[in-house]
């Protein structure tokens, strides 16, 4: 298992993908697991760091835990932010809270299409909790 907690900010979205797609090599991923792994986990941080905390994220952390069952990988992303309201309207496609910054509003859609598993447990003001998990299947 692997726990990292990272300051809040848009530029270690970059260092979650690298760590991501460094817990996956070990399990000699074909090149298309791979890219979908480290893909959710940056749109679920992403999500975290910019629907999370919005522009106070002075002082705030997002934390990734990677770990594995035998194959099945998965990614745990964390925050203490302001919540999701309404879960099932944010996992509609197009759907965002930030249209100002022109989000494309397709972050959950991207993780359903790439995982095995996505799960989304929010609090309002408490934060928001994303689990993602992939079967690599046999090893080649």
């Amino acid at each position: 298992m692997i726990k990292l907690e990272m300051e809040a900010l848009p530029e270690n979205v970059a260092m979650a993908r690298v760590v991501a797609s460094t817990f996956i090599a070990k399990f000699d991923p074909t090149l298309e697991q791979l890219t979908e792994f480290k893909t959710a986990v940056s749109e679920a941080v992403t999500n975290a760091i910019i629907h999370g905390y919005g522009d106070k994220r002075d002082g705030e952390f997002v934390t990734l835990t990677l770990s594995s069952d035998n194959r099945k990988i998965k990614a745990q992303i964390s925050d203490r932010g302001i919540g999701i309201e309404d879960i099932e309207a944010a996992k509609e496609p197009l759907f965002t809270t930030k249209p100002e910054m022109e989000r494309s509003g397709l972050g959950f859609t991207v993780m359903e299409s790439f995982m095995d598993e996505v799960e989304v447990s929010s609090k309002k003001d408490e934060g928001t909790t994303i689990t993602l998990a992939k079967e690599l299947g046999e090893q080649q």
